[in-house]
C-alpha cells in the first residue's frame, strides 16, 4: 500500500489531479533534476512540484517538505507564488506548507546545485521526505 500523500511532477496544474506521482522509496519514478555541472558550480532551474492527499484524504496544516540523504544539502525548496517559485528557503532546509493538503495539487519548488568537488554522477541519495499529519476529509 502507498502512502496516503505523494509528490507529484511533470505537468502540474494548481488545483488539478494531474502530474506523476514520485515512486516512494523504489527510485522507478523519481523526481529528476539535471544534469547539472560540477566543473562550473551550476545551479538547476527551478522545478515546479505538486504535494496532495489520496481522494478521500486530507493533510492539516502544516505538513513539512525535508530533502534527506548524502547530499539533501544541495537542494533548495520554495513555495508556490501565483505559478512561479517563491522565495527558496536555504539549501538542505525543510518548506513548510501552510495550507491544508487536499486531493488536489497544491504546488512547491525545488532546485538543486553541482559543486566542484563532486565527481559527474547520476545522484539518486535524496529523497523528500513529507511529515503531515492525514486524516479522512
Amino acid at each position: 500500500m502507498s502512502a496516503l500523500i505523494g509528490i507529484y511532477f511533470g505537468t502540474l496544474t494548481a488545483g488539478g489531479t494531474n502530474g506523476t506521482r514520485a515512486s516512494e522509496g523504489t527510485g522507478a519514478t523519481p523526481v529528476s533534476i539535471g544534469p547539472l555541472n560540477t566543473a562550473t558550480n551550476e545551479i538547476s532551474a527551478a522545478t515546479k512540484l505538486a504535494i496532495r492527499c489520496d481522494s478521500g484524504y486530507a493533510a492539516a496544516a502544516n505538513a513539512t517538505i525535508t530533502p534527506t540523504g548524502t547530499t539533501a544539502a544541495k537542494w533548495a525548496l520554495a513555495p508556490d507564488n501565483s505559478g512561479s517559485a517563491g522565495t527558496f528557503g536555504a539549501y538542505g532546509a525543510a518548506l513548510t506548507i501552510t495550507g491544508a493538503i487536499t486531493a488536489v495539487n497544491q504546488l512547491f519548488w525545488a532546485k538543486a546545485k553541482a559543486t566542484s568537488d563532486e565527481s559527474p554522477s547520476n545522484d539518486t541519495s535524496v529523497d523528500l521526505v513529507i511529515a503531515a499529519t492525514i486524516s479522512p476529509a
